[in-house]
C-alpha cells in the first residue's frame, strides 16, 4: 500500500511543487498509477517517473519540516474527534449541539 501520508502533504503543499511533480504524485498516490501509466504519456522512462517522484517527495518532507501544516492538521483532527467522543457522553441537546459543531469542523479540515 503507497503512504497515505503524501496525499495529505499533497494537499498541503503540492501547490508549491513544479507543475510535473504534482502531476506525477498526483498520479500515484492520488489515482493509484503504476510508474508505467505515469511515463508513457509524457514520454519518459519509468526510471525518470521514480526519480521524480522521489524528489517530490522529499520536497513535500521537507515544506512539513519547515511549516508543519499537516502535522496540525491532524492534531486537529485527533481533538475534535476527542470532543465529539465526550459529547456524545453529555446528557441531552448539548450532546447533539456539539456533534453537529463536529461534523461541521471535520468538514472544513476535509476540505
Amino acid at each position: 500500500m503507497k503512504n497515505l501520508d503524501y496525499v495529505l502533504l499533497l494537499d498541503c503543499y503540492g501547490s508549491l511543487l513544479t507543475e510535473r511533480q504534482r502531476a506525477l504524485l498526483e498520479g500515484y498516490y492520488c489515482e493509484d498509477l503504476s510508474l508505467a501509466e505515469l511515463a508513457e504519456p509524457i514520454g519518459i522512462s519509468r526510471a525518470a517517473v521514480y526519480d521524480s517522484i522521489r524528489r517530490g517527495e522529499k520536497k513535500l518532507e521537507e515544506f512539513e519540516q519547515q511549516m508543519g501544516i499537516a502535522a496540525r492538521l491532524n492534531a486537529v483532527r485527533a481533538l475534535l474527534a476527542e470532543i465529539g467522543q465526550i459529547g456524545a457522553e453529555l446528557p441531552g441537546p448539548q450532546s447533539q449541539r456539539i456533534a453537529e459543531a463536529v461534523e461541521r469542523g471535520m468538514g472544513l479540515l476535509s476540505t
